[in-house]
């Protein structure tokens, strides 16, 4: 597998400092008040300094990236999964039960993979052959705690610590339209990337019933609430999220190849002649999330019928920040092609470096970087009544009050001039929304034995919402991990309404079978959809925009059978299946950019 250099705590998941930027660079963003940390800009900052002295300054910033990253070939070590946890209740008195349950997981994979890929139209070629080697490591942690009171009243608390980490190292060598492979000439991309995410969660909810041994208990509760039935509930809920992504000396570099023309086995390489061969990057994003609500829950009884009636309150709230700094260290031109052989950790070292006045700058990356943040607070409430065990009608609304900001920052902006945060009006406007409005839902069921012992027919409607992630309501970009495009989010998507409009046909047989039809239709306002962008040939970018409209309509058929009518044998076994066929139409709108079809009639 492919090795480097690393911390000494990488079997933890944790990086050590090794691949942290260095506090002199930072120190030195602040100094020179954000810049670019040329020579030029640092002189700016600094009238006072020589050209000379301003080009040693940035000569020696240079040497604080982390630039041990000299590729290895390296047996791995053996995986290791270890897991363990302990637990107990206890009863204290005739009332209480408390409990606990503690556990902890580690595991340590190593894991490597080839991938070829071919041009469709020059497979012989153009061809991209990617070595990667991950190393993946995850470690969590559960506290759980609960208390029982006389069987009506429960609190458990729950903390939880997750860290998932991945470092992966690639050596990428293809071939395109400017070097192909009868050309013996080829390109080779080196990819470091270590990403560490850490999340905790603390969560703490009780239920309570007004039952007959609080209502003993507790003479003033049972009369205050004697016109609740005994089953009345009340459920209650706060919980705390903080998850960070880390992601340190995130490194490519550019290397050309010489190559057999006809095999294209690598015969020789060297570091690409460009200011930019190596690209530094640090990331770091900070998540929270808190919410809380309550629910209460009365079931009544009648001759022919029950009534449940619930409701309640919630609120949750998201913020995010995400930042991203960005170096790139390179040769100028007229270095010597000498100078650029070898392992890249020899081509990057000290002397070659200032031997050869490397070029080092922060690339402005300020468009990648961001604050965002949602807010929610809602009230609902619902009934549900049941008829003769026949008809059941259940019927709610929820109102939500949502809030929406993001904006830009720019964590080198020191001044006026360059402020951390625009202080235009109309850009500030354009990244807030807010929304106050109430969402109602019904559905009428039939239950009988139509053709099966038991049958339900539904319909139901209903108003709802969809509203866009954090990272979406900016303008940053970002890689989307399942398609691997380039994803632009920007600062006007709004949540989409959403109505709904369902018939459910379901028969459920004795010996476990079961069978269901659905008819379903939604009408969109405002989808959120991803329209292709301008990109280069080997990239695809995509943007987020609120089309106009959109209709979705089709049918769904699901259904299971056991197979122990075949014989015996057969009766741990049964066959599962479900089909959707859907039609779906979208009016693209005026935000959208250009689309080939704009709507349906398009």
């Amino acid at each position: 597998v492919n090795t480097y250099p690393g911390g000494h705590a990488d079997g933890l998941g944790r990086d050590d400092g090794t691949r942290a930027l260095s506090p002199a660079i930072v120190n030195a963003l602040a100094a020179y008040n954000g810049s670019d940390l040329s020579p030029a800009s640092i002189k700016l900052a600094n009238p006072s300094l020589t050209d000379a002295e301003a080009e040693l300054i940035n000569r020696n910033l240079s040497l604080q990236l982390n630039r041990n990253i000299g590729f290895r070939q390296e047996s791995p070590p053996p995986d290791a999964d270890m897991k363990a946890s302990v637990g107990s209740s206890y009863d204290v008195g005739d009332k209480w039960n408390l409990g606990f349950l503690v556990g902890t997981t580690y595991q340590n994979h190593w894991r490597g993979t080839v991938a070829k890929a071919r041009n469709w139209r020059f497979p012989d070629e153009r061809t991209d052959t990617r070595n990667e080697t991950l190393n993946s490591v995850d470690l969590s942690g559960n506290l759980n705690f609960g208390a029982k009171f006389i069987d009506d009243h429960e609190v458990s608390l729950t903390t939880l610590y997750l860290r998932n980490t991945d470092n992966k190292a690639t050596v990428d060598d293809f071939f395109n339209e400017n070097r192909q492979i009868s050309d013996g000439l080829g390109f080779r991309d080196y990819w470091l990337r270590y990403e560490e995410r850490n999340m905790r969660t603390n969560q703490i909810q009780g239920t309570h019933y007004i039952g007959a041994n609080t209502r003993e208990m507790f003479p003033k509760i049972a009369s205050a609430f004697k016109w609740l039935p005994e089953e009345t509930v009340i459920h209650w809920f706060s919980s705390e999220s903080k998850a960070t992504t880390d992601i340190p000396n995130e490194v490519r570099i550019t290397s050309k190849t010489t190559t057999d023309p006809v095999t294209a086995a690598v015969l020789g390489e060297s570091v690409a002649l460009q200011a930019d061969a190596a690209n530094y990057r640090f990331t770091n994003l900070n998540d929270r999330v808190r919410s809380n609500g309550w629910s209460i829950t009365a079931p009544f009884e009648f001759a022919r019928s029950t009534l449940t009636l619930k409701g309640g309150t919630e609120h949750s709230d998201k913020s995010r920040s995400y930042e991203q700094t960005e170096f790139t260290l390179g040769p100028p031109s007229g270095t010597d092609p000498n100078a650029l052989l070898g392992a890249i950790d020899q081509v990057f070292s000290d002397s070659n470096v200032i031997g050869n006045d490397f070029v080092f700058l922060r690339n402005d990356s300020n468009a990648e970087t961001y604050l965002a943040a949602t807010m929610t607070d809602a009230a609902f409430g619902m009934a549900d009544w049941t008829i003769n065990n026949k008809w059941r009608i259940t019927g709610g609304a929820r109102w939500e009050d949502y809030r929406q900001a993001a904006v830009n920052w720019n964590p080198y902006g020191y001044g006026p001039q360059n402020p951390q945060v625009t202080t235009d009006p109309n850009e500030l406007a354009k990244g807030v929304f807010d929304s106050d409005k109430v969402y109602p839902a019904m559905s009428f069921t039939y239950m009988g034995r139509f053709w099966a012992e038991t049958f339900q027919l539904r319909l139901g409607v209903s108003e709802t919402a969809i509203r866009p992630d954090l990272r979406e309501i900016t303008d940053a970009s970002y890689i989307d991990p399942i398609t691997g495009d380039l994803t632009i989010g920007s600062s006007d998507v709004r949540p989409a309404d959403v109505r709904n409009v369902d018939l459910r046909a379901e028969w459920f047989f004795d010996r476990g079978d079961n069978f269901t039809v659905t008819l379903f239709k939604k009408d969109i306002d405002n989808p959120i959809e991803f329209f292709e962008s301008l990109a280069s040939d080997t990239t695809v970018a995509r943007e987020i925009h609120n089309a106009d409209s959109a209709e979705v309509h089709g049918v769904e058929i699901e259904g299971l059978k056991k197979l122990g009518f075949i014989g015996p044998r057969f009766e741990p076994f049964f066959l599962q299946g479900n089909l959707t066929l859907q039609d779906s139409n979208l009016v693209a709108g005026p935000r959208a950019n250009a689309p080939t079809n704009p709507s349906p009639a398009g």
